[in-house]
C-alpha cells in the first residue's frame, strides 16, 4: 500500500479545502441565478442576474483551479520519488489564489457601474469579457502564479531523461497554462479583434491545456487506484495528449463565425472540431481497460466514481454535445441560447469539476492518515451532482430548443412576452434540479471536510469476512463489446441532436412549423441523458459486484483503499 512518505504532499491538503469553499459559493450562486431565471425581479437592484452569472462562472474556474493544483501537488513526490521544491512559493500560490478569488468577487458589481479603472489604456480593475472579467492587476497575478506552479512542477521532476509519457503531459500541461494565458492579458479596442485572442484563451486554455492536464491526471490516478501498468497508461497519455493539441489548434476557429474572419476557417474549424471528441473516446475507453482488465475490488468507491463521472461527462458534454453545435449550420441557431450552457455545465464542471472531486476523496483520507471512512455520503452524493446535472442540462437544452425556434427562426421579441412564458417549465426544471445538484453538493463537501475526523470518533471493529458481490444481470461483468454499444448508442442520440438543430435550416420551420427540430430535440436530448445515466450505473454495478475486500461490522465502513495510508 502507497502511505504518505512525502511531506510535502500535504500542501495540497489547503488547495483541497480551498476548492470546496469556492465550490459552495459557486453552487450557492447558480442556485440564485436559476430562480432568476424563473422570477426575474428576485434581488433585483440588490444582487442582479449578469452579476451573480459572472460570480457563478468566474468561482467555477477557480475551484477547479485549486482542485487541479491539489492534485498536481499532491501526485508530483509520488511521479518524482521526492518532495516538492520551493515549498516557499506554494504557500505564495495559496495566498495569491485565495487573493485573486476575492478580488474577482469584490470587483464583479463594478461592471454595473461602469467602472473598470481604466490607466495606460488598460482596464485595471475589471474588464468585462465573459470568463475573463477580472481586470489586468488580476490577471498579472494570475500569470505569475501559474509561471509559479510550472516552476514547482519543473523542479520536482526528476531529469527528463527519466520522464515517461505522464511527466510530459503534465510539465507541457502547467508550462502551456501559463503561455496561453498571456492572450488574455492585454487589451484590444476593436472588438472583433479582442474576441479573437479571448476564444484563445477559452478554448485553447480550457478545451486544450486542461484537456491534457486532465488527461494526464485521470491516467496517474488509475495507476494509483488499479496498480494499472504505468506503460500502457503512459501510451494513453501520449495519443490522448498528441489528439488533443491536433484536433484543438485548428478547431478553434470555429468560434471564428462571429468575429468576421476569412470564410475558409469555417470549413477548417468545423472539421478539425469534428475530431476533438477522439480523445476523449480515447480516454474513455482507457478507463475501461485499466478498471476492468484485472477484475480488482472497488477500494475507494468516492473517488472512482467520479473518476468514471469526469470522464463520461467530457465524453457526453464536451464530445458529443460540443460537437452537435460545432459547424456554422447549428452554432448560427444555437449560439448564445440556452443550448450552450447545456454543453458548458456537463463539460466544464463534468470534465474537470469531478476530477478536482476525485482526487480529493482520494487523497484526503491518505493526507489525515484514515483507515477507515464512511463511503455511503461519497456514493449518495455522486448520484445526486450526476442527476442533478443531467437534469441541469436537459432543462437547458429543451428550453434551448424553443428559445431558437421562437427567438431566431420567429424573431419574437423576448421582451414582449412570447418566449417566456413558452420556457417557463423548462425555467422552472434547472432550479428544481439545482436543488438536487446542492444537495449532492453539500453531502460531498461535508464528507470531505470531515472525514478523519468524524471516523476518528466513531470505534473502529475488529474485521469479519468479505462483503459478498451483489448478483444478477445488471451486475454482470461490463465487456468491451457492451461498453462500445453504450457509447455507440450515446453518439447516435448525439447525431439525432445535431439534426435538430441543423433542421432550423428547413424551409418548413422559417414558415413557423417547429415539428421537425422539436421531435428531434425532444428524442435526442432525453435520449442521451438518460443512457449516460443508465450506463454510468451499469460500469458501477459491474465493479461493485466484485469480491469486495475485508470490512468491519459497521455498514459503510472498509478497508482502506489502495494507496491509503496505514
Amino acid at each position: 500500500m502507497i502511505k504518505i512518505e512525502y511531506v510535502t504532499q500535504r500542501l495540497s491538503l489547503r488547495f483541497f479545502m480551498l476548492m470546496l469553499v469556492l465550490f459552495a459559493f459557486q453552487v450557492a450562486f447558480g442556485l440564485v441565478i436559476a430562480t432568476q431565471h424563473v422570477d426575474p425581479t428576485l434581488l433585483s437592484g440588490v444582487a442582479n442576474f449578469n452579476i451573480l452569472r459572472a460570480e457563478h462562472t468566474n468561482l467555477g474556474i477557480l475551484w477547479i483551479l485549486a482542485g487541479f493544483i491539489g492534485t498536481i501537488l499532491f501526485v508530483g513526490p509520488l511521479l518524482s520519488h521526492r518532495e516538492l521544491a520551493a515549498t516557499g512559493l506554494i504557500k505564495f500560490l495559496f495566498w495569491a489564489l485565495l487573493a485573486v478569488t476575492i478580488w474577482n468577487v469584490c470587483t464583479q458589481a463594478l461592471a454595473a457601474e461602469g467602472i473598470a479603472g481604466w490607466w495606460a489604456g488598460q482596464p485595471w480593475l475589471q474588464e468585462g469579457l465573459e470568463y475573463l472579467e477580472a481586470g489586468r492587476v488580476a490577471d498579472i497575478i494570475i500569470f505569475v502564479g501559474f509561471a509559479i506552479l510550472a516552476y514547482i512542477v519543473l523542479r520536482t521532476f526528476p531529469p527528463r531523461r527519466e520522464w515517461n509519457e505522464i511527466h510530459w503531459g503534465l510539465a507541457i500541461g502547467v508550462v502551456a497554462l501559463t503561455f496561453v494565458w498571456l492572450f488574455g492579458v492585454f487589451f484590444v479596442e476593436r472588438l472583433d479583434l479582442q474576441e479573437y485572442f479571448r476564444w484563445y484563451v477559452v478554448h485553447y486554455w480550457v478545451e486544450g491545456v486542461w484537456e491534457v492536464i486532465h488527461i494526464s491526471l485521470v491516467g496517474f490516478l488509475l495507476v494509483l487506484m488499479f496498480k494499472a501498468d504505468i506503460k500502457a497508461v503512459g501510451y494513453a497519455v501520449f495519443w490522448g495528449v498528441a489528439m488533443v493539441w491536433l484536433s484543438g489548434l485548428i478547431g478553434n476557429a470555429h468560434h471564428y463565425f462571429w468575429i468576421g474572419t476569412p470564410e475558409f476557417w469555417q470549413f477548417w474549424g468545423s472539421l478539425f472540431s469534428a475530431l476533438e471528441p477522439l480523445p476523449l473516446v480515447f480516454c474513455f475507453w482507457h478507463i475501461y481497460l485499466d478498471a476492468h482488465q484485472d477484475r480488482k475490488p472497488l477500494e475507494n468507491a468516492p473517488a472512482f466514481y467520479f473518476i468514471l463521472g469526469s470522464v463520461v461527462l467530457e465524453q457526453v458534454g464536451a464530445g458529443i454535445l460540443g460537437f452537435t453545435m460545432t459547424f456554422a449550420l447549428t452554432n448560427v441557431w444555437s449560439h448564445g441560447t440556452w443550448v450552450t450552457p447545456s454543453h458548458a455545465h456537463l463539460a466544464l464542471f463534468g470534465t474537470f469539476g469531478m476530477l478536482g472531486i476525485a482526487a480529493a476523496y482520494y487523497a484526503v483520507p491518505l493526507l489525515r492518515g484514515v483507515k477507515h471512512f464512511d463511503q455511503r455520503l461519497g456514493r449518495i452524493a455522486f448520484w445526486l451532482v450526476f442527476t442533478g446535472m443531467l437534469g441541469i442540462a436537459f432543462g437547458f437544452a429543451i428550453g434551448g430548443t424553443i428559445q431558437v425556434f421562437l427567438y431566431r427562426s420567429m424573431g419574437l421579441s423576448w421582451f414582449g412576452g412570447e418566449i417566456f412564458p413558452a420556457m417557463q417549465f423548462y425555467k422552472i426544471l434547472v432550479p428544481v434540479f439545482g436543488l438536487v445538484f446542492t444537495t449532492g453538493a453539500g453531502l460531498l463537501i461535508y464528507d470531505l471536510l470531515t472525514i478523519g475526523y468524524r471516523s476518528r470518533q466513531a470505534p473502529v471493529e475488529e474485521p469479519v469476512r468479505a462483503a459478498q458481490p451483489v448478483r444478477g444481470r445488471w451486475s454482470a461483468q461490463l465487456r468491451g463489446v457492451e461498453a462500445g454499444l453504450w457509447l455507440m448508442g450515446m453518439w447516435i442520440f448525439g447525431a439525432i441532436i445535431t439534426l435538430g438543430l441543423l433542421s432550423f435550416n428547413l424551409e418548413t420551420v422559417a414558415k413557423g412549423d417547429p415539428t421537425i427540430p422539436y421531435v428531434l430535440g425532444g428524442i435526442g436530448y432525453p435520449g442521451l441523458l438518460l443512457i449516460t445515466l443508465l450506463f454510468v450505473w451499469r460500469f458501477l454495478a459491474s465493479l461493485e459486484a466484485r469480491p469486495a475486500p475485508v470490512v468491519s461490522t459497521e455498514p459503510g465502513m472498509v478497508a482502506p483503499a489502495v494507496g491509503q495510508a496505514t
